[in-house]
C-alpha cells in the first residue's frame, strides 16, 4: 500500500519537484498539495495523507501553526517538517509540538524519500546538523535506568546522524528492533524525543 503525501510549500517550483519526485519513487503517492495551511483541516479530510511535507516558512498560516492544527485533529499523520536553513528556534518549536521528523530542503532527494518512509514507520527523522543545534535547548535528564551495550550503539548511531534504516543495517538488525530500542532508549531516559536523547548521549555518553 502506498504512502500518501501531501506537501506545503509557498513555492510552486517546489511544489513541482517535490510532486514529481514523489511520484517516481516506489511506495509513495502524491495526494495533494497548499501553499500555506489556513484550510489544513479541510486538506486533511479530504486528502487523508499519511505523510505531510510541511514548509515552515509560509504566508498566512505558517508550517509551526499548521504542525499545531493537524496534530490536535490528526494525530495519527506523521509530520515532517522542513526549511531552507537549520533555524534553532524553528527546530525546538517544531519538536515540541510534535514534529515526527526535520529535514533541510538541500537534503537530497534520496534522504527526502528516506526520511518520508522512516517517519511512516514510526522513526523520527532529524538532519546531524540540525540534532546538533537541538542539543543546546535541552537539559540533561536524571537517569534511573542504566542503558545496555546495544541500547548505547543504536544511540550512538543515531546521534552521529544515522537513519533508523542505516542504524538497523550497521547492527544487523531489523528496523522494528531498532525503533524498539529507542522505545526503550525514551523511556529510561525520561525523554520524548530524538533530539533530547541525542543530547543526553553528547552530555553523558559520547
Amino acid at each position: 500500500m502506498s504512502i500518501k503525501v501531501f506537501v506545503y510549500d509557498d513555492s510552486l517550483p517546489r511544489r513541482e519537484s517535490l510532486k514529481a519526485l514523489i511520484e517516481a519513487s516506489d511506495g509513495l503517492e502524491y495526494c495533494g498539495e497548499a501553499p500555506e495551511c489556513s484550510n489544513a483541516d479541510d486538506d486533511m479530510e479530504l486528502a487523508q495523507p499519511n505523510v505531510v511535507l510541511m514548509d515552515i516558512h509560509m504566508p498566512g498560516v505558517n508550517g509551526i501553526e499548521g504542525l499545531k492544527r493537524i496534530r490536535k485533529k490528526f494525530p495519527s499523520v506523521r509530520i515532517l517538517m522542513q526549511t531552507v536553513f537549520d533555524d534553532s528556534d524553528m527546530v525546538f518549536e517544531s519538536i515540541r509540538n510534535g514534529a515526527n521528523g526535520y529535514i533541510l530542503k538541500k537534503d537530497s532527494p534520496a534522504r527526502i524519500v528516506e526520511a518520508i518512509k522512516e517517519v511512516n514507520e514510526g522513526g523520527a527523522v532529524m538532519n546531524p546538523g540540525i540534532a546538533q543545534k537541538v542539543l543546546s535547548y535541552f537539559s540533561p535528564r536524571k537517569n534511573d535506568n542504566t542503558l545496555t551495550a546495544r541500547e548505547v550503539e543504536v544511540l550512538q548511531l543515531l546521534a552521529e546522524g544515522n537513519s533508523y534504516k542505516m542504524a538497523a543495517a550497521q547492527l544487523d538488525i531489523s528496523f522494528h528492533t531498532v525503533n524498539t530500542h529507542v522505545k526503550k532508549i525514551y523511556e529510561k531516559l525520561h525523554v520524548q524525543s530524538l533530539g533530547e536523547a541525542i543530547a543526553y548521549y553528547y552530555r553523558h555518553i559520547g
